[in-house]
């Protein structure tokens, strides 16, 4: 197969990495043709255009192409893509993120190009006035009609898609997104060393979170829950890993509220240093109130970790009270701590939660079993246009 994938930048994110693996997966394991199509990754949240470069990726850049709407980078960035998809001639275009998601399906539209759209989180969401939604869900029922299929990271996608009236519920398949999971079942280093390093003691209890400083990621909730946390076990401590524009603002209220000394931030780190942050937890926390299916829930799993999280989009889907960890309804603090308060004090229901989680997500999440389901509705696609590559 010849395909080109779009998406608008290539930040290190769920989106970012879900697309870049499949893209290498495509190339190496499948021997298909593919071209990566995105803009500048920058920003505080770090670039993957060095992996891309490094793993022989057909990396192209669109230097219009950006996050935050602006007509005319838009449409500079629509008439580059038209071009470059003109001369790349390929089978089908598979669009990634909301805003290349339109942009991406008007261009492949023009040109009659099959195109596949992956939902890593709806443009709908928590956070956006009412007449932000309506803008949005008007543009995805018009690029809806010029999607052949739609790729869901979750069912919970689907459903509010289906509910928005975007598209018929036949043209959705789920998809988990995959990563490599070894590093996830082995640690890639000791976790004792790397407790150390962080200047953590064998009797802390680490939770964690693994999520950008960035508005919508709900740290807030965290910290406010933490105070609770900390006065019933005071031996925890809180790991944030990544970086963002709230960073100064977290650190600040931390000091007011006197709870500095119990949180460490790693800043930005490499994609590939998270497994052996998180087999340094004990714990994984995901607080953000908008998210399709994040990753982290699945890696905390797999590396055997309860995961307490908010009841959002995908999350129920591999977190289940009681079984894998709890769930706990959005923006709330009070249940927050309780859920972590109880696992704090708990180390084999830790290791039972975990356990669960491990055995039960290992597979559906390998980036291998992502990248061959995606491949077949690639093939479901083009068989049915009769446009396929020989």
């Amino acid at each position: 197969m010849h395909i080109a994938h779009y998406i608008t930048r290539l930040i290190i994110g769920g989106a970012q990495e879900n697309t870049l693996t499949t893209v290498e997966d495509q190339q190496h394991l499948f021997g298909d043709r593919v071209t990566l199509i995105t803009g500048p990754g920058v920003g505080p949240e770090g670039s993957l255009e060095e992996r891309a470069r490094c793993s022989g990726v057909d990396l192209r850049l669109i230097n219009a192409s950006r996050r935050s709407i602006h007509p005319w980078h838009d449409w500079q960035t629509y008439r580059q893509l038209v071009a470059l998809l003109r001369a790349l001639k390929p089978d089908l275009l598979h669009t990634h993120s909301s805003k290349a998601g339109i942009i991406g399906r008007a261009a492949a539209a023009k040109l009659k190009i099959p195109c596949v759209h992956t939902i890593h989180g709806a443009a709908f969401h928590y956070g956006q006035s009412r007449v932000t939604q309506g803008i949005y869900k008007s543009l995805e029922r018009w690029a809806g009609r010029r999607t052949d299929k739609f790729i869901s990271v979750c069912d919970a996608m689907t459903e509010q898609y289906v509910a928005a009236g975007v598209a018929q519920r036949e043209k959705f398949v789920t998809v988990y997104s995959g990563f490599d999971v070894d590093p996830f079942l082995v640690p890639p280093r000791p976790p004792q060393q790397i407790r150390s390093e962080l200047g953590l003691k064998p009797e802390h209890i680490v939770i964690g979170k693994v999520a950008r400083l960035f508005p919508l990621k709900g740290h807030e909730y965290l910290l406010r829950a933490a105070e609770q946390v900390i006065a019933q076990s005071p031996t925890v401590r809180f790991l944030l890993v990544g970086d963002g524009i709230l960073r100064p603002q977290i650190e600040a209220e931390l000091t007011s509220r006197g709870l500095r000394d119990h949180f460490i931030f790693t800043g930005l780190v490499s994609p590939d240093k998270v497994p052996e942050l998180i087999h340094a937890m004990d714990i994984v926390v995901h607080t953000s109130v908008w998210e399709g299916l994040a990753r982290v829930l699945a890696q905390g799993l797999i590396a055997g970790k309860p995961v307490v999280s908010y009841d959002i989009d995908g999350a129920r889907e591999v977190v289940v009270s009681g079984e894998t960890g709890y769930l706990v309804p959005p923006r709330s603090t009070a249940e927050l701590a309780s859920a972590l308060t109880l696992l704090a004090s708990d180390e084999p229901l830790r290791h039972h939660l975990g356990t669960m989680g491990r055995v039960r997500y290992t597979d559906p999440f390998r980036h291998q079993t992502m990248t061959r389901r995606i491949r077949e509705v690639y093939a479901e696609v083009l068989d049915s246009k009769g446009a396929r590559s020989t």
